[in-house]
């Protein structure tokens, strides 16, 4: 069965849940650390970070990981994505739990190792990046806003890298556009969650569980509904003579 990327996960299970798990370690280090600086307002060049930081690390840093990484595990970094390949039939159900688990791991060691860079700040100011609702916004619309930002990202990421019709090469980058473009959307409502080890990993080290059911299952349905409509009628769609 082949993975995103063309991977092969199913040969070598061990060392694509190694790279899930570094890959996805990474990927919310980057994250976690920029959203910790940019509360703590620590300097960086030119200054304190913006807004744009958030989607731009996020993006940024998916591209590069699935370059990386795309080729022994199929770069998903994320559970959601997991689950809806899983759904579709393009990931062997009995490969998610290990994938589950290292991304999850991943997503922990993550928080704890921001943690340790920023210091005590980090955690009872920042709270180690984990995503939380913007004020005035309730778990349903972050249920909501969680569902279609990952609907985006998945769909890009079932055309983009599993369609032989799309150009393999430029698959990382549209896939790191659309994390980007889905940050860029929810990131004033729900901290943009878009992967709940992303999500969740801070949330655990930093004791905040807020609307953590909502980070879950939101991407999960997104990235799902997603899978199944590429597969059903997006994909088999052909270009007009």
């Amino acid at each position: 069965m082949a993975g995103l990327y063309g991977s092969s996960p199913g040969l070598n299970m061990a060392a694509a849940s190694g790279a899930e798990l570094i890959g996805t370690f990474l990927l919310v280090l980057a994250i976690a650390s920029t959203a910790v600086a940019g509360t703590l307002r620590d300097p960086a060049v030119g200054g304190a970070y913006n807004s744009l930081s958030m989607p731009l690390v996020n993006g940024l840093s998916l591209a590069a990981l699935a370059v990386a990484f795309g080729h022994v595990s199929g770069a998903h970094f994320n559970p959601a994505v997991t689950v809806a390949l899983a759904v579709t039939k393009r990931f062997p159900w009995g490969s998610v739990a290990p994938y589950i688990g290292a991304q999850m791991v991943g997503g922990v060691l993550a928080a704890l190792l921001t943690w340790a860079m920023f210091g005590s700040a980090a955690r009872s100011d920042a709270g180690l990046g984990a995503t939380a609702p913007a004020d005035g916004v309730s778990s349903l619309t972050v249920l909501l806003v969680e569902t279609v930002v990952t609907f985006l990202l998945m769909m890009v990421v079932i055309a983009a890298t599993t369609d032989e019709r799309a150009p393999g090469a430029a698959a990382p980058l549209a896939v790191g556009f659309a994390l980007a473009a889905a940050v860029f959307i929810a990131a004033p409502l729900t901290g943009a969650g878009v992967n709940p080890a992303r999500a969740l990993g801070p949330m655990l080290a930093a004791g905040t569980m807020t609307a953590w059911w909502a980070y879950l299952v939101g991407p999960i349905v997104g990235a799902v509904l997603a899978a199944v409509a590429y597969d059903r009628f997006v994909g088999k769609a052909t270009a007009p003579d």
